[in-house]
């Protein structure tokens, strides 16, 4: 019982890290780390088994929360100062478990059918198109001043909230892609890095007050969309598992190019030293996702 708390909070620490970097999805990290079936069942199961869906769901919630308070302004350097290295890294832990899922939905007999092929192929078009998309448009705009967040933007960062769970839990898609898509990825890493500053000057009611506008509305938004979603997902999973995992499949391959064309990946500047640190940084990652990837799945 201990050993299995250690180990969902640990799952947790990196699904939450994950969170912390725009384009990388918490559902691909789960589907490495073997956790993301459990994560959707303790989801669906609550009502009927709330106790043991606590006993997973809390250390498992506990680490996320830890690993985005803990290593977002890692993140922030890392992005800020290394970013070809450190996207690129995540980029190989993505690609590494695309032939373990490939495995897992191929027929040993045949390739895939039309159907099966289209399943593949519709939401790399969605991802090719949405990251293009992002990208004409600039990508998101500097955060808004606190005293900019009033009632319209917090309803809109509580919708952004719940399209981002949703995108949370499938893999392939990144919840921090979609608020960046929004626009609320910089509301929200502004907000987080405040509350450290918060933490340093607790008396401080009106920082605290301008977390909230930007926290409160997205947590909510982050709670409903990722319950609701969870049990879509499990209704799918229990009727329809290879289709769910096909289009799991397109997600991730779809992923790997929003990843590579998102401009944050080369924002601390690229050189062909830098871009040759790309290579071994890939190879690690996928090496990393592989070898767990294989273990579990």
């Amino acid at each position: 019982m201990i050993k299995k708390t250690i180990r969902d909070f640990i799952n947790g620490l990196a699904f939450g890290i994950t969170e912390t970097v725009p384009g990388v999805s918490g559902g691909t990290i789960a589907v490495i780390l073997g956790f993301y079936d459990e994560l959707i069942g303790a989801v669906n199961n609550f009502a009927r088994d709330y106790k043991k869906s606590l006993r997973f769901l809390v250390p498992l919630l506990a680490g996320a929360a830890a690993g985005i308070l803990a290593f977002g302004s890692v993140a922030n350097y890392l992005l800020n100062n290394h970013s070809f290295p450190t996207m690129t890294f995540f980029i190989g832990l993505i690609m590494g478990i695309i032939p373990i899922i490939y495995a897992k939905v191929k027929t040993p007999e045949r390739m895939f059918n039309p159907k099966e092929a289209a399943l593949v192929i519709f939401p790399v078009i969605i991802l090719f198109v949405a990251s293009n998309v992002k990208n004409s448009l600039g990508g998101a705009a500097g955060p808004a001043a606190a005293e900019d967040i009033g009632p319209a933007l917090m309803l809109f960062i509580f919708f952004s909230g719940m399209l981002a769970a949703a995108a949370l839990i499938i893999p392939g898609i990144s919840g921090s892609f979609v608020l960046l898509l929004l626009g609320v990825y910089p509301i929200a890493t502004d907000a987080l890095s405040s509350v450290r500053v918060f933490f340093a000057d607790i008396a401080n009611a009106g920082l605290f007050v301008n977390i909230c506008k930007a926290l409160v509305p997205l947590a909510a938004g982050v709670i409903i969309g990722g319950l609701s979603m969870a049990r879509i997902i499990g209704k799918l999973l229990r009727n329809y598992h290879k289709t769910v995992y096909l289009v799991i499949l397109g997600l991730i391959l779809g992923s790997v190019y929003a990843l590579f064309n998102d401009p944050i990946v080369y924002q601390s500047g690229i050189s062909l030293p830098i871009a040759l640190t790309g290579i071994p940084a890939v190879a690690a990652g996928a090496a990393i996702s592989y070898t767990l990837g294989k273990k579990r799945l």
